[in-house]
């Protein structure tokens, strides 16, 4: 009954040069089926709570979540998900230790509308496919 943590999930950014190699797709096939992929946007532990193994508990849990929620709130399924890391900050030990995939670094970029702006903070860039066939169904026209 206690507040542990905060989990934000939201659209996924739309160029990931790591994220678009892994995945092999065009920008024509990535316009169209990116909605199928989701962004974990806010990971926040509150400081004071100090549970062994929680984080990589609570990303487990919070994907099985959003397995089931998406499509009843968006109307489609999801086959990734996406987060990114400021390793200068951060390890991305609970995202390695709930399995997500690292595939590469980001360039220092974000979006702001339809700028592209550079804050030069290098990421590291982890998923986590939601289904096997994640790439086939991601690449279909």
């Amino acid at each position: 009954g206690q507040v542990v943590a905060c989990l934000g999930w939201g659209s996924p950014a739309w160029r990931v040069s790591c994220r678009d190699q892994f995945i092999g797709w065009s920008d024509q096939i990535k316009e169209k089926n990116l909605h199928m992929i989701a962004q974990n946007n806010r990971f926040l532990i509150l400081s004071h709570i100090k549970i062994p193994h929680l984080a990589s508990k609570l990303l487990s849990l919070n994907i099985k979540q959003i397995r089931k929620d998406w499509p009843t709130y968006f109307g489609h399924p999801l086959y990734l998900l996406e987060t990114f890391v400021d390793h200068q900050r951060f390890k991305g030990t609970s995202y390695q230790a709930a399995n997500w995939i690292h595939v590469g670094q980001t360039k220092g970029f974000t979006k702001k509308g339809n700028v592209s702006l550079y804050h030069g903070i290098i990421k590291d860039v982890y998923l986590y496919p939601l289904v096997k066939d994640f790439r086939r169904l991601l690449l279909r026209r």
